[in-house]
């Protein structure tokens, strides 16, 4: 915090001048918590903050509305994926105080970059790995999960000639992450032509898609929806399924129902690609401040508490997700075995197409592979229908490059 106060000093003089609490806006657990991080900034400086939690699945049409009516926060937290949108609608600042970044894991700062300009500062990290059944594998055989597609396949026909009547898998048909993560793992580019265009019809996309498929054709994993199985952790618990690919925050769930699952049961290891670990998606998220701020220099001191390592590690241990600090890993917190695959796998994040239809078109991948899941199409229809799909999603970007628009 002392490295703060000259930014601090400048917020003071902007509060003075407007009495109003700063605005942050949050979502998921990061939303939840937040407001346990702002009595240290506010005793620090003097700042109120007001803390909005927003609804997940509502918030990118609230945080669009609010920017079309000049209402957005002077701080907001977007997904990652979300930042090059903002950025070019002009809704959030470029990042003018480079030592906020200085610290910071380069792979997920790539993704907040935008045309070579930084827009948002990376906070909450939440790579996935592989929580698995130690007891379950150990009487199949196996000490611990494999760490490539071939071994998933003969751990999981292992554990389920043992236990027929279960599943191996806790993958959804509306989770995307897990089919996201073996498009990147065997090399599938999903968009061509400067990126205006689906290719989901290579080779690549195609064995990531029949990988995928064959683990609930195969009885692996349960053709399910979330709506259907709203306990995972239960599940999980009772030994449904051995095997769940899923990010930090479960850490949290696990700790608070250890009475039905005792930790000697379980552990984590990073999520197996073709040939061994790999890049994986996940979720992660960042702080930007708002073009719309009238108080620029307090609302980056904000930003600079949320970010500092104090703040992160106590984030860490309030929701699980991961600091996106390099430094912040000299703790001895973040030295446990259980987060090692998350601290190695940060260090490989999945390369996203960098679009702004990129939530959408992820949610059309889905819906192919579902299909396919269910006997409903083809590979090959699905995958020509998709990139139909994408083809018409991108339509506007490609119209903006042909008119040098974008770049």
């Amino acid at each position: 915090m002392l490295s703060a106060v000259p930014v601090i000093g400048l917020a003071g003089c902007q509060a003075r001048a407007d009495h109003r609490p700063l605005s942050l806006w949050a979502m998921s657990y990061e939303g939840d918590y937040s407001p346990l991080l702002i009595p240290a900034f506010t005793a620090a400086t003097g700042l109120d903050v007001e803390v909005q939690s927003l609804p997940t699945t509502a918030s990118h049409e609230k945080l669009l509305t609010a920017f079309a009516g000049g209402a957005l926060p002077d701080v907001l937290m977007l997904f990652n994926s979300w930042v090059h949108e903002f950025a070019t609608i002009g809704a959030i600042a470029p990042v003018t105080r480079p030592a906020l970044l200085a610290q910071m894991v380069p792979g997920i700062l790539a993704s907040t970059r935008v045309a070579g300009r930084d827009f948002a500062v990376p906070w909450s990290v939440a790579p996935q790995v592989q929580f698995y059944r130690r007891d379950i594998l150990a009487a199949a055989g196996w000490d611990a999960a494999p760490s490539d597609w071939a071994g998933w396949r003969a751990m999981a026909k292992a554990v389920k000639r043992r236990r027929p009547d279960d599943y191996v898998f806790l993958m959804l048909l509306n989770w995307p992450t897990a089919l996201i993560t073996m498009l990147v793992q065997a090399g599938a580019t999903m968009l061509r032509d400067r990126d205006t265009r689906g290719a989901f019809q290579t080779p690549e996309a195609r064995a990531a898609f029949a990988y995928y498929v064959s683990l609930y054709t195969d009885g692996y994993a349960p053709m399910a929806l979330s709506t259907e199985i709203q306990d995972p952790v239960a599940a999980f618990a009772a030994g449904y399924c051995a095997v769940w690919p899923s990010g930090p925050t479960t850490l949290v769930d696990f700790t608070r129902r250890a009475d039905i699952l005792p930790r000697e049961r379980w552990s984590t290891a990073r999520l197996p690609a073709p040939d061994g670990p790999g890049a994986v998606s996940g979720l992660a998220s960042s702080l930007c401040v708002s073009t719309q701020t009238r108080r620029p220099d307090a609302a980056w001191a904000l930003v600079r508490h949320l970010t500092s390592i104090p703040s992160e590690l106590r984030y860490q241990r309030l929701i699980g997700n991961l600091p996106a600090r390099i430094d912040a890993y000299q703790s001895p917190q973040l030295a446990t075995a259980v987060l090692r695959p998350f601290a190695e796998q940060m260090h490989q994040p999945a390369a996203l197409p960098p679009v702004i239809e990129w939530e959408r078109i992820q949610i059309e991948i889905q819906y192919a592979a579902e299909r396919i899941v269910r006997g409903v199409q083809t590979m090959d229809a699905a995958l020509a229908a998709l990139d139909d799909r994408v083809d018409r999603l991108l339509a506007k970007r490609r119209a903006l490059l042909d008119a040098g628009a974008i770049a």
